[in-house]
This record gives structure tokens, C-alpha cells and sequence, in this order.
């Protein structure tokens, strides 16, 4: 019996070490690149989420890099992984999509934004919510769209002047969620029965969150906030569906149109899910920039002063000061788009692009196996000390002469390739607009706050709390 025993235990630490050493050691037709693959199931996806209170590039891939260069391999939350901090690596993902490469996120990503959600959609589909969009944030619809961005930012910086003290990014995003839900789905706070933007908050705490869906986790409260903000939005369809308008007012009826047509290839499914993802990430990621661009500001007295001019500028320039700004006026803002560049590129709020690999890839040496996930890392590339000098400085002159309005191997902060993201003109008039609202008329001081938190999303978990007051 004992005999037994002592060989079953010993099978089972060989099979043990023999699946330790496959998950240590992948089988690869050529060279992996170097790394280490964590734990089998876990990896190393508790070291990735790993808190960082500082814009440098995250502990997680500096250490990596420092120790295995700039293309390693790890493991996250069950899948191996190729990081990729290299410039010209991140360049050929992009230029190889949908032919070496495709999108693709984790599944608990896909969790939280659905399974049919436009960044997990490939090929003629893609595209085609693509041209959907761009029909919403196109530069056409933005012209019209213009006044009305300049009128809500400039009744809420009125609103807040009147208070001792407002958190800039809770107050931007609620301006932004509700110009820009009202634009998707005519949704008004006032006279909805229901918060909408409740159920996105909860979504948003537990979004950068460790993936465990158990009851009284952040992760299991984001999963429950985006069921209840679907059912709204479900719900909302529907109504519009039995009382249909007459004349398209918001991007509801364009949806709805489209699903009546026989030839659609769209579903209610896919059209949720996508008006869900527009939801969010039109208003947290602007306000999160917007947030740090105030930051930056209060903290930097000389930008504030040049842009500060070049707004007066463009006011002295008009037969009316008091009329609205043009779309001209927009496009001539050329120190703005400097400090929006800046401000995004150490802002990184999208810390990780990911694809997988259709094929196997061989590149500088290195084999990527068919079906392995690659993590394409933009702090890395925006932080790099030999692409920009002093990385970490807040310094909006290093974009003079320079293309503000596109990616390039060295800036992806909208992303690249045929998934550069459609909404960047859109937030690009958000925050461009508000700054000139807030600089030609109102001065702001820093009250607290404004820490930043990376985990590995840009989070403020003190937010940041300013009195804003107008010029005299």
C-alpha cells in the first residue's frame, strides 16, 4: 500500500514539473524572445496590475526591459503574451493589420465591453462600424457640432465659478457624458428616471481592476454596472423603436434606421455594444486628459501664459468678441494641439494596445507563434530618453514644426494603423474648446489633490480640486 502510494506521488510530481517546465518553456519553431512566463495560470498578471504613482513608464516593463531588451515575452491572466516596446516593431503591427495581425483583447476585456465590441470586430465589419462612427465624430458633424461643445463648456466653467471648490475631472466628465449622450442617444439626467452615468462610474471603478468576478470585488461591481447600463440602453432602444421620430436627431435613429433595412448587416447586439463603448470612452478617457492638462497647467505658469495669448489672439481677431469660435479659429490653434499632444503623451491613458498574432512571425531574430498575443506599449515609446529629451518634462515646445494631428512610430497616442481611433478629432475639440473657454475668462488655483495613481490605467484617487474664478 505504501508502495502504492509513493508511486502516485511521484507520477504526480513528475507530471507537475513536466507542466511546469511546458508553461515555463514554450515550444516555439525558432527563437522566443526572453522572459519569464510567471506562474502557470496566473503569469505574471498581479505584477502588470501592480500599483505606479508616477508618469514613468510602469515598474512592470521597465524592470523587463532593463532584463531582457525591448521585445520580451511574459504571461497574463492565462494567455502568453510578446510585449513589444520597440518602435519599429510596434510600427509593423500596425502596418500588418488584418494580415499578420489581428485585434484582439483579453477575455475579461471583451467581458466588460462585449463580445461583439468594436475593438473585437476584424475585416468588412470593422469598417463598417467604422464609417458608422466617423458619421457621428467625422471633421463634418464636428463643425456643427462646434457652438454647442463651446456653449456647454462655457455654462458649466460659469456654473463652477460660482462654487468654492469642484474635482476638475468628476466635473469635466459629467459635461462631457452628458453633451455626449445626448448626442448619441438624446439621454437627459434631469428628466431621465433613471442615472445613467451612475452605472458607468461602477463600471469604471472596477475596469482597471484584477479580473475576479466574485461578489463584493471591483471587478464584479464593473460587470453588474455595465448589465444595468445596457438594460437602459436596451430598454431606450426599444422605445424609440415603438415611437419612432420622423426627422434623425441623434445617433439612435441612424442605428435604427440601418437595422431596418434588409440588406443590414447590423445587429442589436453590436449596435448596443458599440453605443456602450462610444459612451465610455468618449467621456472618461477626455476628462482623465483634460484633468491632467489643468494639472499641468497650474503647475507650468509659462505655458499657461502662451496659451493664455494665442486664445486672446483669436478673440482680438474677431469683429465681435463676443461671437463664437469657427471652425477656423479651431484649426488655427497651434500651441493648443502642442500641450494636447503633451499632455497625451505623458498622460498614456491607454497603457497597453493588444493583437494577435494570425501566423508565425519571425522579426529581429525573434519568433511570435501563431495565436499569441502581442502587447504593443506605449508609455515605453513615449517616454523614450533617446526619442524625447527629458521624457518625463512637461514641455509642449518640443511639437513645434512638428505633426500634431497624426501617429508616427514614436507617438501612438490615439493608437495607429487602420485602427487609429476615430473619436481623436472629437476629443481634441473637447478639450481645445474648453481650454479657450477657461483661459480667455477664468483663472483657476489649485485647492488638493491631483495625484495620479497607475494600476495600470491613469486614475486620480483624490481627484483633483481647484476654485475656478472669472477674470475681472
Amino acid at each position: 500500500m505504501f508502495s502504492a502510494g509513493f508511486y502516485i506521488g511521484a507520477l504526480l510530481i513528475i507530471a507537475l514539473t513536466n507542466l511546469l517546465y511546458k508553461w515555463r518553456y514554450p515550444r516555439c519553431n525558432g527563437v522566443l524572445p526572453p522572459g519569464s512566463m510567471g506562474w502557470p495560470l496566473f503569469g505574471e498578471t498581479f505584477q502588470f496590475f501592480s500599483p505606479n504613482p508616477t508618469c514613468d513608464i510602469p515598474p512592470f516593463v521597465k524592470d523587463r526591459m532593463q532584463r531582457f531588451g525591448p521585445i520580451f515575452k511574459t504571461s497574463l491572466v492565462g494567455r502568453p503574451v510578446i510585449v513589444s516596446t520597440d518602435a519599429d516593431l510596434n510600427y509593423f503591427i500596425f502596418q500588418q493589420e488584418g494580415q499578420l495581425f489581428q485585434s484582439w483583447y483579453p477575455d475579461t476585456f471583451t467581458e466588460v465591453f462585449g463580445r461583439q465590441n468594436v475593438g473585437s470586430l476584424h475585416g468588412f465589419m470593422y469598417k463598417y462600424l467604422k464609417n458608422m462612427v466617423l458619421n457621428l465624430f467625422g471633421p463634418e458633424s464636428l463643425k456643427k457640432m462646434l457652438p454647442e461643445v463651446e456653449q456647454t463648456a462655457s455654462r458649466n466653467l460659469k456654473l463652477w465659478s460660482s462654487l468654492s471648490s469642484i474635482d476638475i475631472k468628476e466635473a469635466t466628465a459629467e459635461m462631457i457624458f452628458g453633451l455626449t449622450a445626448k448626442k448619441l442617444i438624446s439621454y437627459d439626467a434631469e428628466t431621465s428616471p433613471e442615472n445613467l452615468r451612475e452605472n458607468f462610474k461602477a463600471f469604471i471603478q472596477g475596469l482597471i481592476s484584477f479580473p475576479v468576478d466574485i461578489p463584493g470585488t471591483a471587478y464584479h461591481k464593473c460587470l453588474q454596472g455595465r448589465k444595468r447600463a445596457m438594460t437602459m440602453m436596451k430598454n431606450m432602444l426599444q422605445e424609440r423603436r415603438e415611437k419612432p421620430r420622423k426627422v434623425q436627431g441623434d445617433f439612435f435613429d441612424y442605428v435604427l434606421e440601418e437595422l431596418r433595412r434588409e440588406d443590414t448587416i447590423l445587429t442589436e447586439a453590436i449596435a448596443l455594444d458599440l453605443m456602450f463603448v462610444l459612451l465610455f470612452a468618449s467621456f472618461e478617457t477626455t476628462s482623465l486628459a483634460l484633468t491632467l492638462a489643468t494639472k499641468f497647467l497650474s503647475d507650468h505658469p509659462l505655458v499657461l501664459k502662451e496659451l493664455t495669448e494665442e486664445h486672446e489672439e483669436i478673440v482680438k481677431r474677431r469683429e465681435n468678441p463676443e461671437s463664437g469660435l469657427t471652425w477656423n479659429e479651431y484649426k488655427s490653434m497651434k500651441f493648443t494641439f502642442q500641450v494636447i499632444n503633451e499632455t497625451v503623451r505623458l498622460a498614456n491613458i491607454v497603457p497597453a494596445i493588444f493583437r494577435k498574432a494570425i501566423r508565425e512571425i519571425k522579426f529581429k531574430g525573434y519568433t511570435i507563434p501563431a495565436g499569441w498575443a502581442v502587447m504593443v506599449c506605449p508609455p515605453a515609446v513615449h517616454l523614450d530618453a533617446t526619442r524625447y529629451k527629458d521624457p518625463l518634462d512637461f514641455n509642449p515646445w518640443r511639437w513645434q514644426g512638428t505633426d500634431t494631428h497624426g501617429a508616427s512610430r514614436n507617438f501612438m497616442a490615439f493608437g495607429g494603423g487602420m485602427r487609429f481611433c476615430v473619436g481623436t478629432e472629437f476629443t481634441k475639440v473637447q478639450m481645445a474648446v474648453f481650454l479657450h473657454c477657461l483661459v480667455t475668462k477664468y483663472r483657476l488655483k489649485a485647492i488638493e489633490g491631483g495625484e495620479i495613481l497607475r494600476t495600470p490605467g491613469l486614475q486620480f484617487p483624490k481627484g483633483f480640486h481647484v476654485q475656478i474664478y472669472e477674470k475681472k
